[in-house]
């Protein structure tokens, strides 16, 4: 009696693991008002931070995203702006964005050329604000 050959399954492709969605929710924070008395202004000064007592009120200024700084109102069910791009931030697009005007001089004022400043090679090393030349 001979055995009869079977022959394996080829093994199933291993699934890669996937990559779990990015969580493009929001982190919002509470701009506060908190009154407290000038002991505890001190150590919030010099600390940055302080205590308070359980059950105080605290007045709510505003309701912001963390990431994207935009209010809460506005921004309440949408994807957080930071996460996605924050483009926002930094004022758009650089590459169409206005280049910033400088401002006139002063009345008055007289522009005086300065000689001209080696900032490459062993020149500029040696030409530093500790060993003027």
């Amino acid at each position: 009696m001979r055995k009869a050959e079977t022959k394996a399954a080829p093994p199933a492709p291993r699934a890669e693991p996937a990559e779990p969605p990015q969580d493009l929710s929001h982190t919002w924070v509470v701009a506060a008002e908190i009154r407290v008395e000038p002991r505890v202004a001190s150590i919030a000064d010099f600390r940055g931070s302080f205590k308070t007592s359980a059950g105080q009120r605290v007045d709510a200024l505003e309701v912001y995203c963390k990431g994207c700084r935009r209010p809460y109102d506005e921004v309440k069910g949408q994807d957080c702006a930071e996460k996605v791009d924050n483009r926002h931030l930094i004022g758009g697009d650089q590459s169409t964005r206005k280049k910033r005007k400088t401002p006139p001089p002063p009345k008055g004022a007289k522009i005086i050329p300065g000689e001209k400043v080696q900032r490459r090679g062993i020149g500029a090393y040696m030409a530093g604000v500790s060993r003027p030349r």
